[in-house]
């Protein structure tokens, strides 16, 4: 069984702010395996479908962000889960530019809150996660700039970036994540 967790905040005046990349990244996998995510179980709406012979649960934590890792606790002791083989988590990253993505391994939650509650629960930095960049602007402050919108010029970048961690999260059902770390890291600096 694969958990894939996109990381946002609930509620429509968050939708499509920078901080729920995620939640977009997430909405794209879902289409993509042509399930919907729309039950709600660990504190979460998820979805469950069957992806080249293995069992795949989408999951969107609605506890906001801060706390993001409650509900991912709950689905991993329910499935009794090894965070370094059976997830991934897909989240926004102020240190990487827009259009990109960073795929690692494990690692400290690098000043990103949900990630941090996330480790703090599961007790293991050794989760496999999908950073989209979101590119830092020292000019506002972080919260205010992270639960704003996208800057119209930048929108054709960040879609791009979505959609990459989208497949990349697709890739890591049937693939061992190393292999898709070697993919998506390379065309990153191919581009």
């Amino acid at each position: 069984m694969k958990l894939i967790i996109g990381l946002g905040n609930p509620g429509k005046e968050y939708s499509n702010t920078r901080h729920n990349a995620g939640f977009l990244a997430l909405d794209i996998v879902a289409k993509k395996l042509n399930v919907e995510i729309n039950r709600k179980a660990f504190d979460s709406l998820t979805g469950k479908t069957m992806y080249k012979g293995q069992l795949v649960l989408l999951m969107k934590p609605q506890t906001y962000m801060n706390l993001s890792g409650e509900a991912v606790r709950k689905a991993v002791n329910y499935y009794q889960l090894n965070p370094q083989e059976d997830l991934i988590v897909i989240y926004d990253d102020l240190d990487i530019n827009y259009g990109q993505i960073r795929l690692r391994s494990k690692g400290s939650a690098g000043g990103h809150k949900g990630m941090k509650s996330i480790i703090a629960n599961i007790k293991t930095q050794e989760i496999p996660r999908i950073r989209i960049g979101i590119e830092k602007n020292p000019l506002i402050l972080t919260s205010d700039y992270v639960l704003g919108k996208v800057e119209k010029e930048k929108r054709p970048l960040f879609k791009s970036s979505i959609e990459k961690a989208a497949l990349a999260a697709i890739d890591f059902i049937d693939l061992p994540f190393d292999k898709v770390m070697n993919m998506y890291n390379k065309k990153e600096q191919d581009d």
